[in-house]
């Protein structure tokens, strides 16, 4: 089957060559090149039962590489079992409108932090106003920076429980059957927000302004840009709602730890192109096949390579860290849910009930187990 690696092995040393890149893109492509290869090192292991020799290659375990978010996703939605809550759960995607894509693109930790603040506000007081809920929500927020053909989609996906914690902590309220904020009012004051902190950020000189969008730098510029984006509709789309958290659960095993293009849709690798499957949202969803020279393809999924140590995936309101052992454990108390206890398992154990796979055991004679026997020095990133 092709692969992202495949992609890397062939045309990713050209890629490099031909760009003065930043450190973690450079490092995130070479580790997809090199992932399970003896550039990375490795184990020497032998069966106690019937003798067989086994090489086990490190994994790169970059969040990008396609190949070792596995059992990291499997391991997450384990952890994540223990805040779901016995009701029913919607799901809302923010997106900011396409005139955005460049300014973001090249200010990405600055601005997809404003996202993350601008969504999270608009929720959580919102979701408190009399109007509404009057009630404290919680949510996980997912950041997707990619459409189906690659290029620069930044949206962020929020599942959200039916309801929240009364302001007094003494009862749940639920929420409408339809979601409980009307999706103008979420836009409006998503724009708003989105907009007032990119202003603040232009005020403080924190945003640049390369050369295709080097006329932003001129405040007038500037201003006339942000006043069309106060004019436009931002689109919130509000989802039909979860039935209840299995559902939620097999959702977030799809949509969490997705690099911007799987394994799977690739379908050819070659020395002149990369051919791959998308699905077409505005054309009904039809699945299409895209060609790309190695060089844009490589280029595309590189916009999508996230700033060393950006956290994606973020918890706010009740689910969010700080509430866990008072507003959550309240939650837990009035739906008379016990909380779930961590399970006293040893890593191997926990990785064979997470995945099926037993570590250490022999796959030719499935009796044995493998012994530790040498080490593969690793030869590191070697240069384009």
């Amino acid at each position: 089957m092709s692969s992202l690696q495949e992609v890397m092995v062939l045309h990713g040393d050209k890629y490099l060559k031909s760009k003065k890149l930043p450190l973690n893109i450079y490092k995130t492509l070479s580790a997809i090149k090199y992932c399970r290869t003896s550039a990375l090192g490795g184990h020497v292991y032998q069966c106690d039962n019937c003798g067989q020799i086994k090489i086990s290659y490190n994994s790169c375990r970059n969040r990008h590489c396609p190949k070792c978010l596995s059992y990291a996703k499997e391991l997450w939605i384990y952890e994540r079992r223990k805040s779901l809550l016995p009701t029913h759960y919607f799901h809302v995607v923010f997106t900011v409108p396409e005139e955005l894509n460049s300014l973001i693109l090249f200010n990405q930790k600055e601005l997809y932090s404003v996202l993350f603040k601008s969504v999270s506000e608009t929720l959580l007081e919102l979701s408190r106003d009399k109007k509404y809920l009057r009630a404290d929500i919680g949510f996980t927020a997912l950041l997707h920076t990619w459409g189906q053909n690659l290029m620069n989609h930044p949206h962020i996906h929020c599942i959200i429980p039916g309801g929240g914690l009364s302001l007094g902590r003494s009862k749940w309220i639920n929420s409408k059957k339809k979601f409980f904020i009307p999706v103008k009012v979420l836009s409006r004051k998503f724009r708003g927000k989105f907009l007032y902190y990119v202003n603040e950020l232009y005020l403080k000189n924190k945003l640049k302004f390369p050369s295709n969008i080097s006329e932003l730098g001129s405040r007038d510029v500037f201003n006339q840009f942000k006043d069309s984006l106060y004019k436009k509709e931002w689109i919130v789309y509000s989802k039909p709602p979860f039935g209840g958290a299995e559902h939620v659960l097999q959702y977030l095993s799809r949509y969490t730890h997705r690099v911007a293009i799987s394994d799977n849709r690739i379908i050819k690798v070659d020395n002149d192109n990369v051919v791959f499957k998308w699905r077409d949202y505005k054309d009904n969803n039809k699945e299409k096949v895209m060609t790309l020279n190695p060089q844009e393809f490589i280029r595309r999924f590189t916009m999508h390579i996230l700033p060393d140590r950006f956290v994606k995936i973020r918890h706010y309101g009740i689910l969010g860290n700080r509430n866990k052992q008072l507003k959550f454990k309240r939650c837990l108390e009035i739906f008379r849910v016990k909380p779930k206890k961590d399970d006293s398992l040893s890593s191997a154990e926990l990785f064979f009930k997470l995945t099926g796979i037993k570590i250490g055991m022999c796959k030719v004679c499935e009796k044995g187990n493998l012994i530790k026997k040498d080490k593969v020095k690793p030869l590191g990133y070697l240069p384009p």
